[in-house]
């Protein structure tokens, strides 16, 4: 019998669900966002809409729109999901690390937070950035 608590299945599931919606944005299926947010999603980076609706369509102009996604690691915590990867946009060669923070619930993306950082010349960082 599996001694899993309840909480790490449902970490699990939405982990799952997360990297689902990622790997199909990262292709540029922007529209996955239609099925992957509930509908009164809530965004908390400044000058991005809430809502479903208006997020996405924000998005299909967005600044990762176009961008390759370099997914580094995801963490799973109950209704989190953490993503941290590189955001390279055409033209650039380093690009962006960025952190998602995603609140799911019922199998849907609830909340988003975000923290973006320049990622620097591989001299100023000896550890790496990733």
């Amino acid at each position: 019998m599996s001694q899993e608590r309840p909480e790490a299945g449902r970490a699990e599931r939405n982990r799952r669900l997360a990297l689902h919606a990622f790997a199909e944005f990262a292709k540029g299926n922007v529209d996955i966002l239609r099925t992957a947010l509930h509908e009164d999603f809530i965004e908390h980076s400044p000058g991005n809409p809430s809502g479903r609706d208006a997020f996405t369509e924000f998005m299909k102009n967005g600044p990762v729109t176009g961008a390759r996604l370099e997914l580094k690691r995801v963490i799973a915590d109950d209704d989190h999901v953490v993503m941290h990867y590189n955001m390279i946009k055409p033209g650039e060669t380093l690009g962006t690390a960025v952190v998602d923070i995603w609140r799911m619930r019922d199998g849907l993306i609830t909340e988003h937070w975000d923290v973006l950082q320049p990622v620097p010349d591989p001299a100023e960082t000896p550890n790496g950035m990733f």
